[in-house]
């Protein structure tokens, strides 16, 4: 059969809650047989060590991954979690996954966390900072990816806020997404603004906001790679610098945490972290 891809894009808004984050995604229709509807979604395999329980957290050093299932009640699955190593301030950890469901909305996103992720959970992270200190957030992230079916991505997941110490109940005030990779036409909130070049790479800008409801949200820019790779070493800095640039972001900003792991629209597979670290100096 053959089938477009379409250049519409959908998104899908869910109530905030202190676990679950209000994101809206878009994702470009896929193939006819990408199709969620009829999609058939695995059983959970049994691991060795980790989780499959929705929200659970394993801390590794100053990090901890998050089981974070904000956007089941748009589909259904399941999600797990387990941890690899642990070497000073690099981590080793995986995820795999299974979800079907709308088409359109993200069902989860496991990820490493260091910082604030409605409130604070690890020390000795190096966040906040200011984004007028210019320091440097250096990281890298090794992975491998096997999926089958609908859309994911792999994404950096950085967040903003005017103060330096916010807690549970305070929202950003900025989300930037950073995409090294995805598939079947996910696709990020907003609309395209430029292309850009940066860390060696040409990457996609989009521009959009995020509605929290009650007259509150958020702004998110996301830089989408042109084309996929699964090893990136970068300078967080000089993204959050090109925002500054742009006068999108302000300086007085504190950048609170830093996020890396894989966003799932629907279907099966498994992301393999190698390698990660971020570090702040």
């Amino acid at each position: 059969m053959i089938a477009q891809l379409c250049s519409a894009q959908r998104g899908a808004s869910m109530q905030l809650t202190r676990k679950t984050l209000i994101r809206r995604f878009a994702v470009y229709l896929a193939t006819a047989a990408l199709a969620v509807t009829g999609a058939t979604v695995q059983a959970a395999p049994a691991k060795a060590a980790g989780t499959c329980e929705h929200f659970a957290a394993i801390d590794m050093g100053k990090y901890w991954i998050n089981n974070n299932v904000w956007g089941r009640n748009s589909g259904s699955g399941w999600q797990c979690i387990w941890d690899n190593w642990l070497s000073g301030n690099s981590i080793g950890w995986g995820t795999s996954y299974g979800w079907s469901g709308s088409s359109y909305s993200v069902k989860s996103y496991s990820a490493a966390i260091l910082g604030w992720h409605w409130g604070w959970r690890r020390s000795g992270t190096g966040l906040p900072v200011q984004l007028s200190a210019n320091r440097s957030v250096n990281t890298g992230w090794n992975y491998s990816v096997r999926h089958s079916g609908g859309a994911m991505n792999v994404a950096y997941d950085l967040w903003l806020h005017p103060m330096s110490n916010p807690s549970y109940n305070n929202n950003p005030s900025d989300e930037v997404m950073i995409w090294p990779y995805r598939l079947n036409g996910a696709g990020p909130a907003g609309t395209r603004q430029a292309t850009v070049s940066l860390a060696g790479a040409n990457w996609d800008l989009y521009r959009g906001w995020i509605d929290a409801g009650n007259g509150t949200g958020w702004n998110v820019f996301s830089f989408v790679r042109t084309s996929n790779t699964t090893s990136v070493t970068l300078n967080l800095r000089d993204f959050l610098n090109h925002l500054r640039s742009r006068g999108w972001v302000s300086g007085s900003k504190y950048l609170t945490s830093v996020q890396a792991g894989a966003e799932v629209f629907t279907g099966n597979g498994q992301v393999d972290t190698n390698s990660f670290y971020a570090n702040v100096s």
